[in-house]
């Protein structure tokens, strides 16, 4: 796996900004095989660089995932000189992307027109808070506060407690997912007919996007989501269960045939037949989900969390463990996926990271490298530019890198 190219080898990629959207827009191209030059502040570079929950030594773990297989190089684009480098970058790239704030690249003479000039061919992928228009564009965005104003937060949690996060920064997930699909479908649209074009991704438009039915529920019904806690409203049984030894298991049997495959393995088959519970929507009344919910708790808590989850396999029952980051790296499928793999880096060691997404059978994507060094490229890449060694000495010397 590590020797294959990927399905974008061919496609060069610059990325500016730091966080997470942009980024994890950049690693899903890189992955596939996109060769992308990263530009970092000489300083301290991207603000990735040093976060995460728990570090070694200082350093972040969670860098070498989100910096991988990207080239990194030092170039201060506040000065003149450096706006110069990215310029000429430019001129030869496939695709540039950002996460700036909106008007950031106007303010250096890089509007879409003049990047447009440089290089008709030029595909602009543009992450931000809240998009490039709209009364909202101007202002300071983060993915905690899109997740509130796109409806995601206030659907989280306990209907008794305020709304709660996910545990993940989902909105700027969301928006770097949407962000290289549309880099996807222009490089499509380019080869019909030559020519690039801007995407254009708010955070608040991935979380809105990924909302499911709640505008439409409210728009035709009037009906406004709100917190249900463990539960999905009119969905039953489908929610998380005790175990003997101290686990939880969650079992989604809401269909009225893997509903009668649960009572069987629960040899409770009167259920099935029992008016409260015999079909979809008797089951989903709040009362009748609370009580199904107690009599299925009261049976897996006095067994054994392996041994449910054998029988509801064998049943071909949806179940599954409650899992924490110990037990997914563990998890024999993942590892046999390429889901959890072990990856050398020269600060760390070995760091086991997710794999990559989604598996190709002809062309599959690659970890090549984990994240760089800061400025690990930056030699490089400005010499095959056609930057000399003494013009590469002089803008180091005035900290352009």
């Amino acid at each position: 796996m590590a020797g294959t190219s990927g399905p974008l080898s061919d496609v060069k990629v610059i990325e500016l900004g730091s966080f997470i959207a942009g980024p994890y827009c950049g690693q899903l191209l890189a992955d596939l095989g996109a060769d992308l030059v990263k530009f970092e502040d000489p300083g301290k570079g991207d603000a990735m660089r040093q976060w995460g929950y728990a570090k070694k030594g200082g350093a972040s773990v969670w860098w070498p995932v989100i910096g991988r297989n990207k080239k990194s190089i030092t170039v201060d684009l506040r000065k003149a000189r450096g706006q110069q480098v990215l310029r000429r970058l430019i001129a030869e790239a496939d695709v540039l992307l950002e996460n700036f704030r909106p008007g950031t690249l106007e303010k250096w003479g890089l509007t879409a027109a003049a990047l447009h000039a440089m290089n008709p061919r030029l595909i602009i992928a543009r992450v931000s808070g809240y998009g490039q228009y709209g009364p909202y564009a101007g202002k300071a965005g983060f993915a905690a506060v899109a997740e509130a104003i796109g409806g995601m937060r206030v659907i989280n949690g306990y209907p008794d407690r305020l709304p709660t996060r996910t545990g993940l920064s989902i909105g700027d997930t969301l928006a770097g997912l949407y962000a290289a699909y549309g880099v996807l479908a222009a490089l499509h649209q380019r080869q019909c007919d030559g020519r690039g074009q801007v995407i254009d991704v708010g955070l608040t438009d991935a979380i809105l996007a990924a909302s499911e039915g709640i505008v439409a529920e409210y728009s035709v019904t009037g009906h406004v989501r709100g917190r249900t806690g463990l539960t999905a409203p009119g969905f039953a049984p489908s929610n998380i269960y005790p175990t003997l030894d101290g686990h939880h298991i969650v079992i989604g049997a809401n269909a009225d045939t893997i509903f009668q495959r649960l009572v069987a393995v629960m040899d409770m088959p009167e259920l099935a037949t029992d008016p409260r519970f015999s079909s979809h929507g008797a089951r989903g009344r709040p009362e009748h989900q609370a009580e199904i919910d107690r009599i299925i708790a009261d049976w897996t808590s006095t067994r054994p969390r392996d041994a449910l989850l054998a029988a509801l396999d064998a049943a071909a029952v949806p179940a599954g463990a409650v899992n924490d980051a110990a037990a997914v790296a563990a998890d024999p499928h993942f590892r046999a996926r390429d889901m959890v793999v072990e990856v050398d880096t020269a600060e760390l060691g070995t760091v086991a990271m997710q794999g990559i997404v989604p598996k190709l059978t002809r062309t599959p994507g690659a970890i090549r490298w984990p994240g760089a060094r800061l400025g690990e490229h930056t030699d490089a890449v400005l010499a095959a530019a056609g930057y000399s060694a003494e013009e590469i000495a002089a803008m180091r010397a005035e900290g352009v890198l």
